[in-house]
């Protein structure tokens, strides 16, 4: 390895150690008191419930961990959501799992919290994956209730879902380990089987204190809707426990008697590790990702032998496909080439930048994987489209167009890894998350935004100064700086994959070294659902 390589490295690994202490603190939640208080009640943390059911010898593959990260600091925070949840095994059977961490303001739901529980749903939805749900809040926070309560994506929509996915066969089950309140008494109850913890559980639409204020009963919460009551009087729970532990150990055993299910029928092999140095994924990149790169490399340090078969190898060479295997699953990778090119035209291309043959190829590749029923894996590093009288004489909109078309149609799983820039129709192009990838990651090295940061930042004080001087203010060079750099420091921090997390425009930001293992489960997940829909693409503009 040189001296550039090595500052790579360096520089990489310093931004996933970043990362890595990011993720510490939030896994703490509420932070030591409120999980000190939670264990004085005889009650798991969110984690270590999900520690205590997944199978042994086995890892969790946490999902949306940055969520909230950085918002709601009126409120004091609402670390991951205020819900841990992922994709994990239990009695050998591949399931999502969602857990309210009520070290969070009880586990209540804030605006971010639905939205975070709606994407587990989907992905259970989109993969036939069934679902635990380890139920223990305080429902809506009230002080922000007109952002989660009435609309289409708001609270509502998890039990929309609930009856959804009962439909399609796919199992739910509840465990209800504290409180359960208002319309979130209906999650344990539209779910196949319900669960309860004999002190600590308790199911009612209203507490007793909005009882008392609302017919003047006076009762205790364990005889509202406790687990005597919802077990032996209602009939509205199904199992009762003393302890949590006993609780968990059901949910195993309902777990291992599931019936198994047809499979998509993606293509795997044996798994063979690749010929590079797992960690050589490290030092592609430069610092700041400010130079050309060969984003080949970085396919070979993630797919099995290191063996990858470019499709149109010499045409469109700014955008990169080909076949490969990454743990044993066949997959085709469409990523951007970050070198600077020549055509056989003699054109210079720029990396990163998506051309008129580039789109082409890569529509056209999109096509062959959905023939050939080939999962997609995006490699995202892109500026956008050339522009340009040059490139809109030679149609470069159409050509996008067919690119933007082949990827929304797609049937075949899309996974989709930011690596770097995420910009503009590019991120659309690239399967964003508009674009309904089945997962999406991101490097700590990812940048998401409408354009690049000096561009915008540069275009937002031309409207500033623009206005400023309509209102008959003088702008001195000095104050045109300030504002620029206030405006350039604003934006990127918009731009960061942890703002991206936060919003749950990506799933999770993560390691560069686990990318293979990520991309790896993903199709396996995807594998789980049988029922694709037939490919249709619809009017191409030629």
């Amino acid at each position: 390895m040189n001296i550039s390589e090595n500052k790579n490295e360096d520089w990489m690994k310093l931004l996933a150690s970043e990362t890595r202490q990011k993720l510490e603190r939030i896994k703490l939640g509420g932070g030591k008191k409120s999980i000190e208080k939670q264990h004085s009640r005889n009650k798991l943390t969110a984690r270590e419930r999900i520690d205590f059911l997944i199978d042994k010898n086995t890892s969790f593959c946490e999902i949306g961990s940055f969520t909230g990260y950085q918002m709601y600091t009126e409120y004091g925070g609402c670390p991951s959501g205020g819900i841990v949840a992922g994709i994990g095994f239990v009695s050998n059977k591949r399931c999502v799992i969602i857990a309210n961490d009520q070290t969070v303001k009880a586990g209540a739901w804030f605006p971010i919290t639905a939205k975070k529980f709606l994407r587990m749903q989907e992905i259970a939805l989109e993969n036939n994956l069934p679902v635990i749900y380890l139920v223990d809040s305080a429902g809506v926070f009230l002080p922000m209730q007109d952002e989660i309560f009435p609309d289409k994506e708001h609270f509502g929509r998890a039990f929309y879902n609930n009856a959804r996915m009962s439909a399609k066969g796919i199992t739910q089950i509840s465990a209800v380990l504290g409180a359960c309140v208002a319309g979130g008494a209906y999650l344990p109850i539209m779910s196949d089987e319900t669960l309860m913890v004999k002190g600590n559980g308790s199911i009612f639409l209203a507490g007793p204190y909005l009882v008392k204020a609302a017919i003047g009963e006076e009762v205790d919460a364990e005889t509202l809707g406790g687990a005597v009551t919802h077990t032996e009087i209602s009939g509205i729970a199904d199992y009762k426990f003393d302890t949590e532990h006993e609780c968990l150990e059901q949910v195993k055993r309902i777990f291992s008697k599931l019936g198994h299910q047809p499979k998509a029928g993606f293509d795997r092999i044996k798994s063979t590790l690749p010929k590079q140095k797992l960690e050589s994924i490290y030092s592609v990149m430069s610092e700041n990702n400010s130079k050309p790169y060969d984003v080949v490399k970085v396919i070979k340090s993630i797919v099995d032998d290191s063996e990858f078969d470019q499709f149109k190898e010499d045409y469109g060479k700014t955008i990169v496909c080909g076949y490969a295997r990454i743990d044993g699953w066949a997959v085709g990778i469409v990523a951007n080439q970050r070198l600077i090119v020549k055509s056989k035209k003699g054109e210079m291309q720029l990396g990163g930048v998506i051309y008129g043959d580039s789109a082409d190829k890569a529509a056209r590749f999109i096509l062959n994987c959905n023939q050939k029923k080939i999962p997609l894996v995006f490699l995202q590093d892109v500026t956008g489209f050339m522009v340009g009288s040059r490139s809109e004489h030679s149609g470069i909109t159409k050509d996008g167009a067919k690119l933007v078309q082949a990827v929304a149609n797609s049937i075949v799983p899309k996974i989709t890894i930011i690596i770097g820039n995420s910009y503009g129709a590019g991120n659309y192009a690239m399967c964003g998350k508009a674009y309904d990838p089945r997962f999406i990651y991101a490097w700590p090295s990812a940048k998401i935004a409408v354009m690049g940061g000096e561009q915008a930042a540069k275009t937002l004080l031309q409207i500033q100064v623009a206005s400023l001087k309509a209102k008959g203010e003088e702008i001195s060079t000095e104050k045109e700086n300030e504002l620029l750099s206030q405006i350039n420091e604003r934006y990127q921090k918009q731009t960061t994959p942890y703002y991206a997390a936060a919003r749950l425009w990506v799933d999770e930001i993560i390691d560069p070294i686990a990318t293979r293992m990520r991309i790896a489960e993903a199709i396996a997940s995807a594998n789980e659902n049988p029922n694709n829909e037939e490919f249709k693409m619809g009017v191409f503009q030629v």
